[in-house]
């Protein structure tokens, strides 16, 4: 998760040139900077008064924050969360079944002919000194990086497994690096969990458990008998349809019994005997789930979540269950069984048993059995405290989790222990509820590996503490900014946001590796620190072979007589690729929102960071950092329509650009904007309001072609009382209307997520529709099908959705030809012209969420925006005629 504070922050430092610099307080929102602040170099001066600007112009507390701090506080965070979880639910939950019912349509289909290519598979290196421009994250020493990796196992002889949030199960025999996919062949590649067990079979728990903005549901729980050779297949599920459409944070092996904490309650299965459907444990509201009286209340996919479970080593069926959602909720807190039911059980000492202190928790235990450690969220601190929401972390020395539990660390001891995030407002463990790993050394049960945003250790049971990965290495006196030097004089650090964590050992060293936001890094379990307890040995296992990179966006425009492909990222900000390019650089940082690219000219280039952020470059962002003597040598111009500044625009909101005039652009907030200025734009005055969607509206697809544009919006777009509608009208600003919808009865009540304009006649318009059917959707409205077609600008529709499978629809694009493409959750799906019959185009596209489609230059040649599997094209010739 990228916070809004983290480029706020980076940009801070990057300012101060390339002498040693000292940490810089934030302003509070409201605050008079001190004289002292004056002498600062311009750079950070005018990202002040920017930030202060928008503050005043906001209007409302939460939007001041955001501009004053472009902080991201845990509501925000929330917020995304619930954003892209409603595309895919609304207007009510998902039933079990949905995904295998959508795979099994996918395996019966034909396919076209031709085979996908990988365009990202090669290095992707975010301290590329190519790129070290004010807006990018380069030489904060996270070095090459990949997706976020949510799972991780190793063993003694080397092997070693990662999980992908949405990228599938990776194998390596080199103790990381050299990764090979092993779960190409499963309906859902998002990763909750992987296990070894002691028979050495690979269990993975599908459904990323991390409730963040992009986590994706899964289809259960998987065993790989032989996870050394082997690649897991449907036919690996263990239990039916039960743990379909769920989240799983964990799953624990105690004694002969598995336990998988999923976001609709406990459940439990034999080890020994993998037949039969999972037990369903404790369920702490059963009327909140699928089926039940209260099913379609907006908080029933929050009222089930478990979090994590512990044993008592001397009992391995005393176990207890933590659950919770991570704001609170009355059933927040710890369960044992006790007479035959599930009930509350105080822990004994420091921890926290209460509702309002009981969050998000993970357990770790020492293999010797006489230690257990455990972290603690606060729902109550992530409602009050903007430093932090960690309650703990806590050791019980007895062994027990029922306790006594001693308090081992608070923020407070954590940032003191070398962390880079000591400024107040964003203080470790302020993502607590997202950010969380703890792992025992088996040989030395008081040496401990904690993840937060950043990654500890202490080798005394929590008596003291290092950050052997610090969150990065901006603000340190070994920081510099000199594009000679990756990283200044710092070492490598690993990427922010810590999720996963294992010990392995290869020819004969014991290692850790921790997976992250940015993939997974290795260093010795006992390795080497500098003075300030900064590891000296951390070595990135994210070589390019590993593939799982998060794109929410694609654009191509010719370059050095090839084409640069550039997209925006989960955390891992924009990549650009250039012809000749053997790496990846990063010339934008934080998020990656939305992207166009001048087809024209591949390095004029406009993303969006997040909710309408816009930046603009002319040179794909190359600089060589005169820019921190000279802020106008600085070549990413900060262009963000007006609704960024007032909150009123999603998280990944919608732009796009008129693919018959590069230099027209419509993007969506609550309004619909225009820019006409194209690549040469620097100002956000010079974008002007086309429309006003109407109070609590905002875009969530835009398109213009021909004077003609389309905007699809939601507001509620939760599933109380989920509405959605298309706007359309001209860009001179005429002819603006809201559609009756449905007009006629067959486009559904669910999320518009894309719009396609055939460029030959603009009343000529295909749109996606995200969520599933009625049948699988418990809510008003839901509908069928995921693709339809309007020829009188969107006053008729009708349902083209044919064979495709019943899941979400993300992207359409009218190729070449006459043929409809179709991008969804788990596939690209090809109809050519005239036909009613959908096809799987191509071959070798992995398994995952293609969240957008578009075409080259020429139109020639197809490329995909996966969100978890990178970015692939297809050769448009070999379709069939």
């Amino acid at each position: 998760m990228s916070p809004r504070r983290r480029l706020s922050m980076q940009r801070r430092f990057l300012a101060a040139g390339a002498a040693a610099i000292t940490v810089i307080g934030l302003v509070p929102a409201g605050a008079v900077a001190a004289p002292g602040d004056d002498s600062r170099p311009g750079p950070y001066r005018r990202h002040l008064q920017v930030a202060q600007e928008r503050m005043a112009q906001a209007g409302q507390a939460k939007a001041a924050s955001r501009a004053a701090d472009e902080g991201e506080d845990p509501e925000e965070i929330a917020e995304q969360a619930e954003q892209y979880a409603e595309a895919r639910s609304a207007p009510g939950i998902v039933a079990p079944g949905a995904y295998t019912a959508a795979w099994r349509a996918l395996q019966a289909m034909p396919r076209t002919p031709g085979r996908w290519q990988h365009v990202t598979d090669l290095p992707y290196n975010s301290d590329d000194p190519r790129y070290r421009d004010i807006n990018s994250n380069s030489s904060g020493g996270a070095g090459p990086v990949t997706g976020r990796i949510t799972g991780l196992a190793a063993d003694d002889a080397g092997y070693v497994w990662a999980g992908a949030a949405n990228g599938g199960v990776w194998r390596s025999r080199t103790g990381g690096g050299h990764w090979q996919p092993i779960a190409t062949n499963l309906p859902s590649p998002s990763t909750g969990d992987l296990r070894l067990d002691r028979a050495g079979r690979l269990w993975y728990a599908t459904g990323e458990g991390n409730t963040s903005a992009t986590s994706f549901v899964g289809s259960g729980v998987y065993v790989l008998r032989n996870p050394r050779s082997g690649a897991f297949s449907v036919r690996d599920r263990v239990g039916g349809t039960e743990l379909e459409s769920t989240i799983i944070r964990k799953l624990r092996i105690f004694g002969t019994t598995a336990w998988v904490a999923t976001n609709r309650g406990a459940y439990s299965h034999s080890v020994t005997d993998l037949s039969g459907p999972w037990k369903r444990e404790f369920v702490p509201n059963p009327d909140f789930l699928p089926g039940g009286a209260q099913a379609t209340d907006p908080n029933a996919p929050y009222k089930n979540i478990i979090n994590d479970f512990a044993a008592d080593p001397a009992n391995p069926a005393r176990v207890i269950i933590a659950a919770g959602w991570r704001s609170g909720d009355t059933y927040n807190g710890f369960y044992t069984r006790a007479g035959g039911a599930w009930q509350r059980v105080t822990l004994a000492g420091d921890i926290a048993s209460d509702a309002p202190n009981v969050g998000t928790v993970t357990f770790a235990a020492a293999a010797d059995g006489s230690r257990y450690y455990a972290i603690e969220q606060s729902p109550a601190q992530l409602a009050t405290n903007p430093d932090s929401n960690l309650h703990g972390v806590y050791v019980s020395r007895s062994g027990s989790p029922f306790g006594p539990w001693t308090l081992a660390a608070d923020y407070h001891k954590l940032a003191a222990s070398g962390s880079a995030l000591t400024d107040p407002g964003y203080m470790p463990g302020v993502q607590a509820w997202y950010n969380q790993f703890l792992q025992v050394d088996p040989t030395d049960p008081d040496h401990v590996y904690l993840g937060l945003e950043e990654v500890f250790e202490t080798g005394n049971g929590g008596t003291t503490w290092t950050t052997p990965g610090p969150y990065w290495n901006f603000g340190f006196d070994c920081w510099s900014i000199d594009p000679s030097k990756q990283t200044g004089d710092c070492h490598q650090t690993t990427h922010p946001d810590q999720h996963s964590v294992a010990i392995g050992t290869y020819h004969g060293k014991r290692y850790v590796v921790v997976g992250d936001d940015g993939g997974t890094y290795r260093r010795p379990l006992r390795g080497s620190a500098d003075a300030a307890g900064h590891a000296t040995d951390w070595t990135p296992l994210n070589d390019g072979t590993i593939d799982v990179l998060q794109y929410y966006s694609v654009g191509v425009g010719r370059d050095r007589g090839g084409v640069a492909v550039s997209g925006g990222l989960q955390d891992n900000g924009q990549s650009v690729l250039r012809p000749g390019d053997r790496v990846m650089g990063s010339n934008f940082g934080g998020d990656g929102g939305d992207t166009i690219v001048d087809p024209g000219n591949g390095c004029n280039i406009a993303e969006e960071y997040v909710y309408l952020d816009v930046w603009v470059t002319n040179n794909c962002a190359v600089n060589d950092g005169r820019w921190t003597t000279d802020p106008s040598l600085a070549t990413s111009y900060h262009v963000p329509p007006p609704d960024n500044e007032t909150g009123e625009a999603r998280f990944i909101a919608p732009l796009n650009a008129d693919p018959r005039d590069p230099a027209t652009w419509v993007a969506g907030g609550r309004h619909v904007w225009l820019n006409t200025k194209g690549y040469a734009i620097r100002s956000s005055a010079d974008w002007i309001n086309l429309f006003d969607l109407g109070e609590g509206h905002t875009a969530t697809a835009v398109v213009t072609t021909g004077g003609l544009v389309y905007a699809g919006w939601c507001g509620p777009c939760n599933n109380q009382g989920f509405t959605r509608g298309i706007a359309v009208g001209r860009t001179d600003g005429t002819g603006w209307h809201q559609l009756t919808l449905p007009v006629d009865g067959t486009l559904p009540n669910r999320y518009v997520s894309g719009f396609d304009v055939d460029p030959a006649n603009p009343r000529h318009v295909v749109v996606a529709i995200n969520g599933f059917s009625r049948r699988w959707t418990e809510g008003p409205g839901a509908g069928v099908g995921h693709v339809f077609e309007s020829t009188d600008a969107g006053e008729h529709w009708t349902d083209i959705s044919g064979n495709l499978p019943d899941i979400p629809a993300d992207s359409v694009k009218l190729v070449r030809g006459g043929g409809l493409v179709a991008a969804t959750d788990n596939a690209v799906f090809y109809r050519p012209r005239h036909a009613r019959s959908w096809y799987v185009l191509g071959r070798a596209l992995p398994t995952t969420t293609t969240l957008q489609i578009r075409t080259d230059p020429d139109g020639r040649r197809l490329y995909a925006a996966t969100h978890g599997r990178g970015i692939w094209s297809y050769d448009l010739k070999q379709l069939p005629h």
